[in-house]
């Protein structure tokens, strides 16, 4: 009776589980049941095993769209997570503009993810945005995001940079507010120069804050879909063609969706084989580190 009575706390996750059921893993049997199968009409499918994963892995715009992808998280990763530390070890530590500076930070985050799009068509437009006019008309620098690709890739950046900076920050400030006082003092009684206090104290005790954020931001920059979609469609031509954009051309735009089905599978295991890559090797440098 005491065993029962101390893990009935188990039951308040039944909630959880019934949604995750609904939400996950009743549409992931849905997209494997089309992956295996050929629809061809209402109540007609023939069984075809693995012969949409064949095609989708021999499909050249799919490679495309994967270095694509692996460009652009590369290029967030390694802009968003430096900038991030170096904010929140500007802001303050103390008093009433700590809770200004997380405010001010955190607004970006509060923004839609289809409305952040909308936002920089109008702040890059030539006629009416703030950007595009300052760059086209003051500093007489040709821009356009819908026709020059490598427009396209530096407004995509800027927006993915600004939007999500601010959660890296945030989880940065959170690592270093939880470095016991104790720390700091010792690195002064030894004279340590604030460089050193950051790499051999600062960094190593954010590891874990810093780990969590890294594989948040690569999953959210290799799912990417809706800021792109509505600020470039995936153009001009094929430049931002990410792959969730083509898997999207893919269903809705071809309907195949057996095909769509065994590429979103591909998909999915692709992000799941890199997190856990990339979380073995961070705690790997951290247990090197630590000894």
């Amino acid at each position: 009776m005491n065993k029962w009575e101390n893990n009935r706390a188990w039951l308040l996750t039944v909630p959880v589980l019934i949604l995750v059921a609904f939400s996950s893993i009743i549409p992931l049997m849905t997209v494997i049941n089309y992956s295996v199968q050929d629809i061809m009409g209402e109540g007609q499918s023939l069984f075809v095993g693995t012969e949409m994963f064949k095609a989708v892995l021999r499909e050249p715009r799919l490679h495309e769209a994967l270095w694509r992808q692996f460009l652009f998280s590369a290029l967030v990763l390694l802009i968003e997570m430096p900038l991030g530390v170096l904010l929140a070890l500007a802001m303050p530590k103390k008093g009433w503009g700590v809770s200004f500076s997380l405010v001010v930070i955190a607004l970006p985050l509060l923004i839609p993810w289809n409305t952040i799009g909308s936002i920089w068509i109008i702040f890059v437009r030539p006629d009416i945005g703030l950007f595009g006019h300052f760059i086209n008309n003051v500093l007489g620098i040709p821009f356009d995001h819908t026709a020059r690709p490598l427009d396209a890739w530096i407004t995509l950046m800027f927006m993915e940079v600004w939007h999500w900076t601010p959660l890296v920050a945030l989880l940065a400030y959170a690592g270093l507010r939880a470095i016991p006082e104790v720390y700091y003092q010792a690195a002064k009684i030894d004279g340590s120069s604030p460089w050193k206090t950051f790499w051999y104290i600062q960094l190593p005790k954010m590891r874990g804050v810093l780990t969590i954020a890294l594989l948040l931001r690569f999953m959210d920059s290799f799912l990417i879909y809706a800021e792109p979609f509505v600020l470039t469609g995936g153009g001009p031509g094929n430049a931002t063609t990410f792959l969730s954009i083509y898997l999207v051309k893919l269903a809705l735009g071809q309907f195949d969706l057996g095909t769509a089905g065994a590429f979103s599978l591909i998909y999915f295991l692709i992000v799941e084989v890199l997190c856990f890559v990339f979380y073995q090797v961070l705690q790997n440098v951290g247990k090197g580190a630590k000894t």
